[in-house]
C-alpha cells in the first residue's frame, strides 16, 4: 500500500470518498462491501492513512462521483483556481435531481452581472 504523502494529487483522496460516500447516502459498511474490502480497511483510506490499490481506487472513483484527473492529472486542476476547484468537487458529489437547482442558480447569477 502507498503512503498518501508519497503520492502527489491524492492528498485529499480519504476525504474526498468520505465526502463522496454521504452524498451517495452510503454508511461505510455498505461501501466497503459494494467495493469487495473490509470497514477497517476503508477507514484507513478516508482517514488518509492509506492509498488503496489502483482496482479498489477506481471502483471508489465511480461509485463516489469522483473527479478521477484530481488524482490521476493533478496539473489539470491546479490550473484552475482554489474555489473553482472545491466548487466542481461539490456539484460532483452533487445528487443528479438537485443539479437543475445548481444551474438555475448559476444562470440567475450570470444574468445579474450582464
Amino acid at each position: 500500500m502507498a503512503n498518501v504523502k508519497d503520492c502527489p494529487g491524492f492528498e485529499t483522496f480519504g476525504e474526498d470518498v468520505r465526502a463522496g460516500r454521504k452524498a451517495q447516502g452510503m454508511t461505510r459498511r455498505a461501501l466497503a462491501e459494494e467495493v469487495g474490502v473490509s470497514t477497517r480497511y476503508l477507514a484507513n483510506i478516508e482517514l488518509g492513512l492509506i492509498i488503496p490499490s489502483v482496482p479498489v481506487m477506481l471502483q471508489l472513483i465511480r461509485i463516489c462521483h469522483l473527479p478521477v484527473e484530481r488524482y490521476f492529472n493533478p496539473n489539470l486542476i491546479q490550473e484552475n483556481s482554489e474555489i473553482r476547484r472545491r466548487v466542481r468537487h461539490k456539484t460532483q458529489l452533487c445528487p443528479e435531481k438537485y443539479l437543475p437547482i445548481v444551474e438555475a442558480a448559476l444562470d440567475g447569477a450570470i444574468n445579474m452581472k450582464e
